[in-house]
């Protein structure tokens, strides 16, 4: 008599084991390293872009608290880019810029909001607090997806470099939203035609 073979179910991992297999797979060469070392590329692109548009930014700022967080958001930003460099070092790669779109039609848009806003104005001021919020929520969303894939890889060191520039652009954000609220939007709101 033949006897019935019992299939069994295969056994469910819980979200923590589940997990850490992903995150011992991602550990070598597979795509997803190849993206997060495309998209670190991007970044670094980005911030080496922004080096040459902050000064632009903070020349045409009226408000001088608007031009010295351009001005020291440029020192910040330098450090961004030794930070990149590091990790790239920490990946094995030498660092490595490819254009980002984004950040080059975010640029234009700060550029635009230059040429079409009047000199000496806290419309302008506005205007500029906007594009430089644009570019950093770019940014924290960037850094943060970066530090969460450095993670998954098991890059633990790569993504405490992240972090570091994740907090420190949610802080340039945050000042910009201050600026704003303290004083420049209410000239704004004051100013004639």
């Amino acid at each position: 008599m033949a006897t019935a073979s019992k299939k069994t179910a295969p056994k469910k991992s819980t979200p923590v084991e589940s997990g850490a297999k992903k995150q011992g797979k991602a550990s070598g060469d597979n795509m997803l390293k190849e993206f997060f070392e495309d998209e670190m590329k991007d970044i670094y692109w980005a911030e080496k872009h922004l080096t040459k548009v902050l000064p632009k930014m903070a020349k045409a700022a009226t408000s001088g608290e608007l031009r010295k967080a351009f001005t020291d958001h440029l020192e910040t930003t330098k450090t961004h880019i030794s930070r990149l460099e590091e990790a790239f070092g920490l990946l094995g790669k030498k660092p490595q810029a490819k254009k980002c779109d984004a950040m080059a039609g975010i640029a234009e848009e700060g550029s635009g909001i230059i040429e079409e806003t009047e000199k000496g104005t806290a419309t302008r001021d506005v205007g500029l607090i906007l594009a430089g919020q644009k570019v950093e929520h770019y940014e924290i969303a960037t850094y943060g997806g970066l530090a969460q894939l450095a993670t998954t890889l098991g890059l633990s060191d790569v993504a405490s470099l992240l972090q570091q520039t994740l907090e420190e652009e949610k802080e340039a954000d945050s000042l910009l939203t201050q600026i704003a609220e303290s004083s420049v939007n209410y000239n704004a709101s004051a100013e004639k035609d």
